[in-house]
């Protein structure tokens, strides 16, 4: 039964009242560890990238249910850009999860009842300050695990200073959102789950300050991360199918 549930038995709904996505690029080889076989990483220019997504999230539910009945709470999910090739030959774009964190006890429980997303629970601090907020999230030791301040300007951002991307069309592709989310199983094969949206309008953000305690960890540990872009988008409703058991396909 356990397993069955892992494997996100049935769709699920909510709103996204916010979302603020930034993307960190490393060397390919850096990042080969977390890619399972099965899965190839998606690059640009020998690059990979892994993405810091923060989402402010409201009634999170089955499908069906009432809305009462869902679920309110902020997450931080880390993944990176990955391909999957499956058995009928289609080339599915999308994310493996690294971990997750949620202020929420209760999202932890479920989470990790019904996906592979490896949730735990972290304190959140946000202070705002007209266009400006910064952002701390950190484990009940103390420990930080993220610190991130950013802005909204009038004006549209431009690409952070040293993005590896020409223009932000470029970046669009390794901003966001991606369709499939890709959980690797014993056997080989891949929790798949597809997600749609409504009314997705990205705008570019300004990343004034950045730490996340993952892009020290094991073989990122003194690489230096390239902020690739950062953007915002607000008051998105989202609807994630039933996962699919997928195996890979060979590639050619």
């Amino acid at each position: 039964m356990i397993n069955v549930l892992k494997h996100h038995p049935f769709p699920v709904i909510a709103q996204l009242d916010q979302i603020v996505a930034v993307s960190f690029a490393f060397p390919e080889s850096v990042l080969r560890h977390w890619i399972p076989a099965g899965l190839e990483m998606d690059t640009y220019e020998g690059l990979g990238f892994i993405t810091a997504a923060l989402v402010w999230t409201s009634a999170l539910r089955p499908a069906g249910f009432p809305q009462m009945l869902g679920q309110d709470f902020f997450l931080a999910g880390y993944r990176i850009f990955t391909r999957l090739r499956d058995d009928s030959g289609r080339r599915l774009r999308g994310l493996k999860i690294i971990r997750t964190e949620t202020d929420k006890r209760r999202m932890v429980f479920l989470g990790n009842l019904m996906t592979d997303y490896k949730y735990s629970h972290v304190n959140v601090k946000i202070e705002t300050q007209g266009a400006s907020t910064h952002l701390e999230t950190s484990l009940a030791s103390g420990a930080s695990t993220l610190k991130l301040s950013f802005s909204e300007d009038s004006e549209e951002a431009g690409l952070p200073v040293g993005s590896p991307f020409p223009d932000w069309r470029t970046a669009r592709r390794f901003a966001g959102p991606m369709p499939f989310t890709f959980s690797p199983q014993a056997d080989g094969s891949f929790v798949v789950i597809e997600g749609s949206r409504q009314a997705w309008l990205p705008k570019p953000l300004r990343i004034a300050e950045f730490q996340v305690s993952l892009l020290e960890e094991g073989s990122l540990r003194g690489v230096t991360p390239i902020l690739a872009n950062a953007f915002i988008v607000k008051d998105v409703a989202y609807h994630w199918e039933k996962g699919q058991i997928i195996r890979p396909g060979i590639t050619p």
